[in-house]
C-alpha cells in the first residue's frame, strides 16, 4: 500500500488564483537537478474525492475540485501553508473504495 497526501481546492483557485504554476515548475526543476523522480501530480476533478471519506472535504469545495497529490508528506506540508486555503487529507491505496489515486472524473 502506498499512502498518498494532497491538498484541495476550487480548480480556479488552485490553478487561476495562485501561484501553484510557479511552485510546481520550480519543484520540477528542483527534482532534475538532483536526479529525484517526481512523486506529486496535479489531478483535475478527481475521482477519490467521490468517496464516501471525503464526502465532507468535497462538500467545502465551492466548484469543480483540483488537488496536488504526492507521496511526500513535507511537499504536502509546504502547499498548506504557502497556499493557506486549502483542505488537506491522506488516504491509503489501493483500498476498498479507490483502486486508482489517479483517475478523475
Amino acid at each position: 500500500m502506498t499512502t498518498y497526501f494532497f491538498v484541495a481546492a476550487s480548480e480556479k483557485f488552485l490553478t487561476v488564483e495562485e501561484p501553484l504554476d510557479e511552485i510546481l515548475k520550480e519543484r520540477i526543476r528542483n527534482y532534475k537537478e538532483n536526479n529525484k523522480e517526481i512523486d506529486f501530480w496535479l489531478l483535475k476533478n478527481p475521482s477519490f474525492l467521490q468517496t464516501t471519506q471525503f464526502a465532507s472535504l468535497k462538500a467545502k469545495i465551492p466548484s469543480t475540485p483540483a488537488v496536488v497529490l504526492s507521496t511526500d508528506k513535507k511537499f504536502i506540508t509546504f502547499l498548506k501553508l504557502r497556499l493557506e486555503f486549502v483542505a488537506v487529507g491522506e488516504f491509503e491505496c489501493p483500498n476498498a473504495e479507490i483502486i486508482d489515486p489517479f483517475k478523475v472524473e
